[in-house]
């Protein structure tokens, strides 16, 4: 009994070990972050967040940003940044740009239960367009390659009922989710895809409350198919004590810094269904995402 108490105070010791040594490697973090919003909103909804992770890990976290989505992909699979809150097709592309070498761990879930949003295409409300079939001829912007519901979702529903060459007069990248939306209603687009998790919370929603553009500019006329809401994100390659450090620490959030996670989750007090919480998740809840961009870049080729 001696003996068998001595080898597990040994292992307790040696594991304790292992989960500190993590911090040996990793004295500085790094947290890629998308362009999906302008420069200074994404300051004030993530450095709270970044805060809050340096306090709970007791390291320096730095956020990576860059111009495009791909730019966080692809620091990622040069191993120039460990984490990243990915949507679901820039997972899917950092996925296949890696080989497998990213894996997600978490996602938020709403007070309903749900993991899921919808992709939906915008027009000016006075505009006269009621459904796609008004927008023949007509220019749809979809927000950036490797956005989710801002171009994978769509063009991939899209494009099984209409010719997307011949159908719209252009089908240009605006570059993020509130340059799509603005240039809708400034007339540079006819519509642009973005997202929204329901009638009263998604990007065109948000940038109302912030005064970007007024109430009553902005209508929908068509919804995807729920979509998986992007994953939290690490490089497969990382300690897995790292990662669930990480992981753990996001996840307590809510309870210990209920400001910055209301704030990086864009809480209101009118939506009836907030982001309450996170889930764990793994790489099968996105498979398909994988298998509609490999479809999307065979369809890119022989269109060319």
């Amino acid at each position: 009994m001696k003996f068998l108490a001595t080898t597990a105070i040994a292992a307790l010791m040696a594991t304790a070990s292992v989960a500190a040594d993590w911090k040996e490697d990793y004295q500085v973090i790094k947290f890629g972050i998308l362009s999906g919003e302008n420069e200074q909103d994404r300051i004030k909804r993530w450095t709270p967040f970044i805060e809050y992770l340096e306090r709970e890990l007791g390291v320096d976290v730095e956020v990576f940003t860059a111009g495009s989505y791909d730019g966080v992909i692809q620091a990622m699979a040069a191993d120039q940044i460990e984490f990243s809150r990915l949507g679901s097709s820039s997972y899917a592309a950092a996925y296949t740009a890696t080989d497998g070498g990213v894996m997600p761990f978490l996602t938020p879930k709403k007070a309903d239960g749900t993991t899921g949003y919808y992709s939906v295409v915008t027009v000016r409300c006075d505009s006269g367009y009621e459904s796609l079939d008004d927008l023949e001829g007509k220019v749809l912007a979809f927000a950036d390659p490797d956005s989710t519901s801002g171009y994978a979702v769509p063009f991939f529903n899209i494009a099984q009922s209409y010719d997307m060459k011949t159908f719209f007069s252009d089908t240009p990248f605006s570059g993020s989710h509130e340059a799509g939306v603005a240039g809708v209603v400034q007339g540079t687009f006819d519509a642009a895809a973005t997202w929204q998790n329901n009638e009263v919370d998604g990007r065109w929603q948000r940038m109302i409350q912030k005064g970007m553009i007024d109430e009553g500019q902005i209508c929908v006329i068509w919804e995807s198919p729920e979509i998986t809401t992007g994953p939290f994100t690490a490089r497969a390659n990382l300690p897995a004590e790292l990662i669930e450090a990480v992981a753990s620490a996001i996840e307590e959030m809510p309870e210990k810094d209920q400001s910055a996670f209301r704030l990086l989750q864009n809480w209101t007090d009118d939506n009836p269904n907030n982001v309450v919480s996170y889930e764990r998740v793994d790489h099968d809840r996105y498979q398909w995402i994988v298998d509609m961009r490999a479809w999307l870049k065979r369809e890119r080729r022989s269109n060319s």
